[in-house]
């Protein structure tokens, strides 16, 4: 089994089109497609603030948990 590597690009209909060099037989053969993810873009833009003031951090948020919690699975 050989592997070869070439470079490509995705068109917008999400094809690829390669010419082989003449030196590989005709044949079946795999394709194997590595890609890198591209982040998809929202429709809209995010709207900030949407949730002020409705979430509350209790004060005691950072103190360590009982040991109780630890143990016994309770608080």
């Amino acid at each position: 089994m050989q592997a070869i590597e070439l470079p490509v690009e995705i068109d917008q209909n999400h094809q690829i089109h390669l010419q082989l060099p003449e030196t590989i037989a005709s044949g079946k053969a795999r394709a194997i497609i590595i890609y890198d993810e591209t982040e998809k873009k929202l429709s809209k833009p995010l709207k900030l603030g949407l949730f002020e003031g409705k979430i509350k951090i209790s004060d005691d948020f950072d103190d360590p948990l009982p040991d109780s919690f630890w143990l016994e699975g309770k608080i």
